[in-house]
């Protein structure tokens, strides 16, 4: 995959994508700080405001009328669009209108447009469309543009990661944006690489993936799914990392009421379960992994007789190992270190979870 080419400045306003390639050379391991924001917009547009449309169904019409009389006109250059969105509903989504604006103009011409916007327009909405329109299409010289613009995820996450899975390629650039996105943003990435990612994106699925946001919750099923936790986990001697992100991954289906992926649905809860708390048994007594553990057993402790794949006298013998090994003295002296008086979660941890369990007695 070829290096993302360097801009210029458009009429003296950096590009939302030359704004997106500074901070990465700045941050390149790295999500960017505040996911890019503010970005460089002129005062123009931030003084233009719109009102929503309320009809679902209309939203992004009035875009697509943009774009539909832009098409019509043969000698209409892609620059002329710049500017001209900020009194329309413009969605961060896929949009039926849009793409369809996108399908009835010519292909060549939708693609130039979309470059053209994505590299050099210096206002989000343009941009957007640019990205709308090159998420219509699946032409791979694309990636490169599509992923860095992607860094700024949390406006353009969402279709970068639908375009993205439309090409040859697009799951190795997915996991590129998955190990540099945070928030919102992320979610949409790694939700599209579940999908495409394949055998390559395996090992950060079973390692990083669930990194404790709160928002991992919407795609844990996900993750469990397409990286085969259960097979992994379940395998003589699986690492630390691989085992402390299944506990992560556990830990976090526990309490995902009203997000996604709980255990009442994990047809693979028992054994995961199972496996996790024997590894656990060998593993050496941390901060996070005793946290981990007690957040399971208090899920343990609640129990739940409508657990298809976990009869509640299956919950009680997992709880009392889970608990075997939170009592013992190394683990125990761990997590005392680590608990701080005067810190809101280790009150909190101490008043309900600690309690409920009968730890640190």
């Amino acid at each position: 995959m070829s290096e993302a080419p360097e801009p210029g400045p458009l009429d003296n306003q950096m590009s939302l994508y030359e704004h997106a390639l500074q901070l990465h050379r700045l941050h390149p391991k790295a999500a960017l700080p505040n996911d890019g924001e503010p970005y460089p917009v002129s005062d123009a547009h931030r003084r233009r405001t719109r009102a929503p449309d309320d009809d679902r169904r209309r939203q992004g019409a009035g875009a697509a009328a943009i774009l539909d009389a832009h098409f019509a006109c043969s000698d209409a250059s892609p620059h002329d669009l710049i500017g001209t969105f900020h009194d329309v509903d413009v969605p961060i989504h896929l949009n039926e209108h849009i793409t369809a604006a996108a399908l009835r103009a010519d292909l060549e011409r939708v693609q130039e447009t979309g470059r053209y916007l994505v590299r050099h327009s210096p206002d989000k909405c343009s941009t957007i469309i640019g990205l709308a329109l090159l998420a219509s299409d699946w032409d791979e010289q694309d990636i490169d543009l599509i992923k860095h613009i992607g860094l700024l995820s949390e406006t353009f996450g969402p279709l970068a990661a639908h375009a993205l899975k439309r090409r040859m390629g697009g799951g190795q650039a997915l996991l590129w944006l998955a190990q540099r996105t945070a928030g919102w943003g992320r979610v949409y990435i790694v939700e599209a690489l579940c999908e495409v990612g394949g055998a390559a994106a395996r090992p950060w699925l079973l390692r990083e993936a669930i990194n404790g946001d709160i928002l991992n919750g919407y795609y844990v099923g996900a993750v469990a799914k397409a990286a085969d936790v259960h097979e992994a986990i379940t395998s003589p001697d699986p690492d630390d990392d691989l085992i402390d992100h299944t506990g992560r991954l556990l830990s976090l289906m526990a309490n995902n009421n009203g997000m996604g992926q709980t255990w009442n649905y994990y047809h693979a809860i028992r054994r995961v379960l199972d496996a996790h708390v024997s590894h656990l048994a060998r593993q050496q007594p941390t901060a996070r992994r005793y946290y981990t553990a007690a957040h399971i057993a208090d899920r343990l402790l609640k129990g739940d007789p409508d657990l298809p794949n976990l009869p509640p006298d299956h919950q009680a013998r997992l709880l009392d190992q889970y608990l075997t090994i939170l009592r013992r003295d190394d683990w125990s002296a761990v997590i005392r270190a680590d608990l701080n008086s005067t810190d809101e979660y280790s009150t909190w941890f101490l008043e309900t979870v600690a309690a409920r369990l009968h730890l640190l007695n």
